[in-house]
């Protein structure tokens, strides 16, 4: 009989609203959140057998074997669609494809040596949705998405790093990880995908599903399928740099100038003196720009935050969204949010900036009643909001959201 018949999709939960972050998780091996982060986030590798516990759970209850929620089938329809953020690595020879594909460019599960990895998958599956939900004891504005890889034998995307932090978890089929802490990053310059040139294996496993393994920033590893249709689900953080922060704060902070109708006022000169060095920036300009400056506080850190929460808060650049076909008026809207759930679409972001509460890049509590800007604190803190304390909602930023599909009622 077929394995097909034997196994049946894992359904994760969804996260409890409030996490009991200082309580032992099966995910990390029986220590709390708290202690992962203090002794391996950002600092050494953690190897968690049955992180998942259902997994092995139900090969000890003679019930059929769990599986991933999503089928090799399903992924390979995704990888069709543009909005979905997809490649294929092919090995022997190395060989590196850019989605969308045709369903017939994609090996079947008989073939070996290659992957299909799917990026952002939270935003298409309810089920990759609930697992990045566990992992929200660590910043909204670090996680970057949920990958999936799925595999004939063999595949992989050969040895390499990461600039971030990443959760490898095992949700179908066998892969062997070998890893290193080594200090020789080089990249091979032969290849077409960025695959290091002198990999030392140091520590090696073979995960089972359910089981997962925690990788900080840089560490050296090698992923390779073991079984036909092997599946790992990457929990990604991202990791900006300096540069990257202060550029797109600068630039947001130029852009909001625009509200300051003090700087439309002309540069004046009445007490310019006839100079001998004409060639050079007058000192009467650099000293009202310095004036200006110090008026913006553009020398403390607040002036630039607004800009990077806003930047932090964008949506991948694949994000579309969908208003709603027959959208509730005013009231209707108002009524529904005492019956049903508002939660953001899972492809909005929403982060908070002390009571300032940014989505998809806009700052939505700007110039809006109390009463809205605390659904949104709600909303950003929960990512859910059902009330009965809002009156008005017509013309709020709340229910503009609802209309651009940022927000969606929970079916």
């Amino acid at each position: 009989m077929s394995s097909f018949y034997l196994s049946k999709p894992y359904q994760p939960p969804p996260a409890p609203k409030n996490l009991p972050i200082s309580d032992p998780w099966a995910l990390f091996g029986g220590i709390s959140p708290k202690r992962f982060m203090k002794e391996y986030w950002q600092k050494k590798p953690l190897l968690v057998r049955g992180a998942i516990p259902a997994f092995s759970l139900a090969s000890q209850n003679s019930t059929p074997s769990l599986t991933s929620p999503i089928s090799y089938e399903e992924l390979v329809e995704l990888s069709e669609h543009d909005d979905v953020e997809s490649r294929l690595i092919q090995s022997k020879p190395w060989r590196f494809q850019h989605g969308p594909f045709q369903k017939k460019a994609v090996p079947s599960l008989k073939k070996s040596d290659w992957t299909l990895l799917l990026q952002g998958m939270e935003a298409h599956h309810l089920a990759a949705a609930n697992i990045l939900s566990w992992f929200r004891f660590i910043p909204d504005a670090r996680l970057d998405d949920l990958m999936i890889s799925v595999a004939g034998i063999g595949g992989g995307v050969g040895p390499h790093f990461d600039s971030y932090d990443v959760f490898l978890i095992q949700m179908s089929g066998r892969r062997q990880w070998r890893i290193s802490e080594q200090k020789d990053l080089s990249l091979n310059p032969k290849l077409p995908l960025k695959i290091l040139q002198n990999f030392q294996c140091e520590q090696e496993w073979i995960l089972e599903p359910g089981d997962m393994l925690y990788l900080p920033p840089h560490i050296a590893h090698d992923g390779i399928a073991l079984d036909a249709g092997c599946q790992t689900w990457s929990v990604g953080f991202r990791s900006p740099s300096f540069k990257e922060l202060l550029q797109e704060g600068l630039w947001r902070l130029a852009e909001s100038l625009e509200d300051i109708p003090e700087l439309e006022q002309k540069f004046a000169d009445p007490k310019q003196m006839a100079t001998e060095n004409a060639e050079q920036l007058p000192m009467e300009l650099i000293k009202q720009l310095s004036n200006q400056v110090e008026k913006l506080k553009l020398h403390q850190i607040d002036a630039f935050l607004p800009g990077v929460t806003a930047y932090l808060s964008e949506p991948k650049q694949q994000a579309f969204f969908n208003g709603p076909a027959k959208p509730l008026n005013p009231n209707a809207f108002l009524k529904h949010l005492t019956q049903k759930e508002l939660k953001p679409s899972p492809q909005t972001r929403i982060l908070s900036l002390g009571k300032s509460v940014y989505c998809n890049g806009d700052e939505v509590t700007k110039n809006q009643v109390p009463q809205i800007v605390a659904a949104w604190i709600t909303l950003s803190a929960k990512k859910a909001l059902m009330t009965h304390k809002l009156s008005n909602i017509h013309g709020s930023s709340l229910y503009e959201a609802y209309l651009a599909g940022w927000l969606v009622f929970d079916q």
